[in-house]
């Protein structure tokens, strides 16, 4: 039996390890035949991916929190237009390393814009759109990310340059994300080892989405 399309995001802050866990599920699902697409915010259409590197790259303070807000949604619009809702409609289940709910952490409880002002931008910019199920990671792991600095070639690390205090804001705004919206979103220990977390984020696909 064909699986129907199905939109998955994973959420959480910077080096808990999300596109770790997006590899690792994509290989699985593809490995039980299922045809998968697997994307990232900012990005994943070649307009958003230029919208993009404007975002994770260059000064912290290179934009004001409204101006972050609109380029996050206009490479969203794009995103989804051109990637995810073409894939979704041709029965294709697509897998995304952030959406939405980090445009409400990061440039809401991070940078101050009210929650009510980013979801009216989201229902403008997507028609009010959301995932199936959202895999929130949550741990408190930025050395990882700190650690990939030197590696990082693109030096897309603009919002891991942004301070201990704006990570834990976000630490706490996910799992504020995560017990508003627990139809949609679950939150998943980032603690133990890759196959550890693997494991759990794993039988949560399986009990919602298989």
């Amino acid at each position: 039996m064909t699986n129907p399309g199905k939109f998955i995001t994973f959420e959480g802050g910077e080096g808990v390890g999300k596109s770790t866990q997006v590899n690792i599920i994509v290989k699985k699902l593809t490995d039980l035949g299922i045809d998968v697409v697997q994307t990232r915010e900012p990005g994943g259409a070649p307009g958003a991916e230029e919208i993009r590197a404007l975002l994770v790259t260059g000064g912290t303070d290179k934009w004001q929190p409204m101006t972050e807000a609109l380029l996050h949604n206009a490479a969203r619009a794009e995103h989804l237009d051109v990637t995810v809702k073409p894939a979704l409609a041709a029965g294709k289940w697509v897998i995304s390393d952030r959406y939405t709910d980090s445009t409400i952490a990061y440039q809401g409880y991070g940078q101050g814009i009210s929650t009510e002002t980013l979801l009216d931008l989201h229902r403008l910019s997507t028609g009010d759109f959301w995932p199936e199920l959202t895999i929130i990671l949550d741990g408190h792991e930025l050395h990882r990310a700190k650690s990939r600095e030197i590696e990082n070639a693109s030096n897309e690390d603009r919002y891991e340059r942004m301070g201990e205090d704006f990570h834990q804001k976000l630490r706490q705004s996910f799992r504020d994300i995560a017990k508003k919206n627990e139809k949609r979103c679950v939150l998943v220990s980032a603690d133990g080892t890759i196959d550890d977390v693997a494991e759990r984020v794993w039988k949560i696909i399986e009990d919602r989405c298989l």
